[in-house]
Order: C-alpha cells, then structure tokens, then sequence
C-alpha cells in the first residue's frame, strides 16, 4: 500500500519500459494483482477517482501520464495540452499510486514506428468523424500501455464513453486478459463534467459551460416522460447547446448505447453524447438516457 500511518507516500516514477516491467514482476510475484489508471496527466478529481477505485481493488497501483501525440490531429492542442507532472505526481500520491510511468515519446514510439491498431465501425462515429486518427492512436498507445503493464484491472471514466466502449471491444477481440472498468463521470459541483481541458476556458466561458450538461439533463426528463423520437430530441438538444454563448456545437447525438449506431426511436439502451466548442475549447459530455 502507498497510504499509511503517516500520510501519502510518493510515488516511484520511472520513464523506461523496462523499468515498468520490473516493477510490476515483483508486485505479481508477491502474489499482488495489478490495477492501471492510463492518464494524460493534467490529473483532477475524475482522474482521482479512478486511482482511488484501483487503490481499493488492487494489490499495486500504476498510473501512465503520457500526452500522446498519435491521438491528436494536425490542427488539434497537442502542443498546448497542459502537462503538470509535479502537480500529477502530488495527486497520485495523495491517492495511493505505487507507481508513475511517465515515458518519453520517444520511448512509447521508437523510430521508424510504422505498427497502428483500429477498432472500425465504432470510431466512425461520434468523436471519431470528426477527429479520424483519433480512436487510432488511442487504441495503439493503450494496446503497448496493456502490453507494458500487464495489467489486471484497467480503470477508465464513462465522459469518454465512446473511448472506453472501443477499448473495451479491443480487449475483447484481441483476446487480452484485462478486466475493464468504467467509472462513472466526475463532475464540478454546478454538473461541468471534469477535463483537463477546463482549464482552457475564460472566466465566462466556465460560467456558462454547465449548461451542457443542463441540456442533456433536460433531454433525459424527456425521454423519462415518453417521448421516443430521436431526431425529435436531437433537434431540440443541438438548438439548446447552440444557445449557450460562444458555443459551436461539433455534434448532438443520440445513438444505441452499445453499437454508437444512430436510433430513430428510443426503443433500447441509448445515450445522448455531445461535443461542444466553448471558444477553442472542445468539450465533451454524455448520459443515459434510460
């Protein structure tokens, strides 16, 4: 355990793969099974919670910060994606990490590097149709992340459900031996689900942000009171995001909650999932809808 008698112990932080792998040897040979949080650091309360659940399920505790370049498109925030390992360092500590892999590009992606993993059908919607090589890069970092780690357990939010829903169809059709778990999203105390991009916005873009999530809200009561017509709903969320000041809404769809597919009737498990740009900053939300 890293929490004790006296307080959060600090993490070891090692940046070779080969270290990980040594690391994680002795922890499986004292019979502790592994819990893995992959993070692109900018740690908050979302990323706590998944660490906090790994720390009460798991024997030893491993959190990836690695802002991962082949996610990001050209025109996308690579560059400015905030990265705070000092301030990450401080939060795994406080909840329990044993240990911080924190590679260099470089070391996650030696040249010439020319191996890439697809998920097809689920990363064309959503997310995926209008950031094409994103699920791309996301499945071929978590995939060497899982062979790095061999973890037992991976922990993953549902604010990226579309993410979690993809890797959990990777594990399942590459036959990997890892549990996946999916927590539900954190949010700020007026309902702005967490992100490390929050902190992008102004002063009166942060004001208004929590009516996404007001919007989706008011899509469930909705559904709750009967009505099932999905280009009904969608029609009125996207005109409700639209309203919000400085808004551009990327996309407002309701779709099978299992397949991402497009509903014409709420007659399944379904969910409502958005994409808003506040400004320059693109924030996403999701719920169930029933």
């Amino acid at each position: 355990m890293s929490v004790g008698m006296n307080g959060p112990r600090k993490p070891l932080v090692v940046e070779r793969i080969e270290s990980v792998r040594q690391q994680v040897t002795q922890a499986r040979r004292a019979g502790q099974t592994i819990g893995f949080v992959p993070t692109m650091g900018a740690l908050h309360a979302g990323h706590a919670a998944l660490i906090r659940a790994a720390r009460q399920e798991c024997g030893y505790v491993v959190v990836s910060i690695f802002v991962n370049p082949t996610q990001f498109g050209p025109h996308e925030d690579y560059a400015r994606y905030p990265r705070t390992l000092e301030a990450d360092q401080q939060l795994c500590g406080e909840e329990g990490t044993d240990l911080i892999f924190a590679p260099s590009v470089e070391e996650m992606y030696p040249p010439p590097y020319r191996t890439y993993v697809e998920v097809t059908e689920l990363d064309q919607v959503l997310c995926g149709a209008s950031r094409p090589s994103h699920f791309r890069g996301v499945c071929t970092v978590v995939l060497k992340l899982f062979q790095i780690v061999q973890p037992d357990v991976a922990y993953f939010g549902e604010k990226d459900y579309q993410q979690a829903r993809i890797i959990r169809q990777m594990i399942h059709d590459l036959n990997l031996p890892v549990q996946l778990r999916t927590l539900p999203t954190v949010r700020e105390p007026d309902g702005l689900a967490y992100s490390s991009r929050n902190r992008y916005l102004t002063a009166a873009q942060r004001q208004v942000a929590p009516r996404i999530y007001q919007a989706l809200l008011e899509l469930r009561a909705r559904v709750q009171q009967g009505e099932r017509e999905a280009a009904r709903l969608e029609s009125d969320l996207h005109q409700a995001l639209s309203a919000i000041p400085e808004a551009r809404v990327d996309y407002a769809k309701i779709v099978d909650a299992d397949s991402l597919q497009p509903l014409e009737q709420i007659d399944r498990p379904a969910l409502a999932a958005v994409a808003v740009f506040l400004g320059t900053t693109r924030l996403i939300d999701n719920i169930r809808l029933n």
